[in-house]
């Protein structure tokens, strides 16, 4: 018979990624949920998917409210981890912009919107997992998913058109056409680049259309990161459940950059992770089902 952590696996780490934000650390926690489940008396778990799910929870939360301390000095805007992605059934759900606003949220809070809004696990079990009254699960719920909508509406473009502004996009960046980014960058459009002291960055948001153009035209002339233009390559990718694109240079992936589109076809965010800490799941070229 299938062991029930080898059927709920994939289940388990994108519960974990999605309260981490980092494919390292919720790696950890599956693994450390593995070892809890191997000395677990089997006979006296009668729900192995609940089971797992609180393992897997409350290693996550110890975890983020470690991880957090340490975002409290980062150097420059904090960006989740990326990841490839096989087509999830909501990519919103595991979107760059859906991860940065649930950063906003407390880690319990975090938890709560994840297993309640995401996987749709009833209070009760919530309750379980985070060893929490019910009614207290209920209020915070409430409270996130308030927070989470008052943030991030939900995305309404279709994939199609996602893959059309993204391919429009970089062919305009690289090709540093800057009236063609101008025709598709919202006028309040917000770059964040997380180079995490690592790589030389922008140390702050960078807004509006006019500057953030002007920031992408050079890719194509300027060497970035000591790699010539000339060897710089970029490949489409679903990163993040979303049309999205990786930098290359000899040996080594330099950056991801992915874009949160309004329905109306402008990019309203660009997330471009260049942190070296941060690609090695890129690097590996490793999919996940989340």
């Amino acid at each position: 018979m299938t062991d029930p952590f080898d059927t709920h696996r994939n289940l388990l780490f994108a519960v974990a990624y999605r309260i981490l934000g980092s494919a390292a650390d919720a790696e950890d926690a599956v693994q450390d949920a593995w070892i809890r489940w191997s000395a677990a008396d089997r006979a006296e778990v009668a729900d192995p998917k609940a089971y797992l799910a609180r393992i897997v929870t409350n290693e996550s939360l110890a975890r983020l409210r470690d991880a957090q301390r340490r975002r409290e000095v980062y150097a420059g805007p904090w960006l989740p981890e990326p990841i490839l992605t096989d087509s999830p059934a909501d990519p919103d759900s595991v979107s760059m912009a859906m991860l940065v606003v649930l950063e906003t949220l407390s880690p319990l809070e975090r938890a709560i919107f994840v297993l309640r809004e995401v996987f749709d696990f009833s209070h009760a079990e919530i309750a379980a997992a985070v060893d929490r009254s019910e009614e207290s699960v209920r209020q915070a719920a409430h409270r996130a998913r308030e927070h989470v909508t008052a943030r991030r509406p939900r995305f309404t473009a279709t994939r199609a058109q996602q893959r059309e502004v993204t391919d429009r996009f970089f062919a305009a960046a690289t090709g540093g056409d800057v009236n063609a980014l101008m025709e598709l960058l919202s006028p309040e459009v917000t770059l964040w680049t997380d180079g995490g002291g690592k790589v030389r960055q922008a140390l702050r948001p960078v807004v509006g259309a006019e500057v953030v153009a002007a920031w992408f035209a050079s890719l194509g002339t300027a060497t970035y990161q000591g790699v010539a233009p000339a060897d710089m390559r970029a490949e489409p990718a679903e990163i993040n459940g979303l049309p999205g694109m990786i930098f290359s240079g000899p040996g080594r992936v330099i950056a991801t950059i992915t874009l949160d589109i309004s329905p109306d076809g402008r990019v309203l965010a660009i997330h471009n992770v260049a942190n070296p800490d941060k690609l090695g799941a890129i690097a590996k070229g490793d999919h996940y089902r989340v």
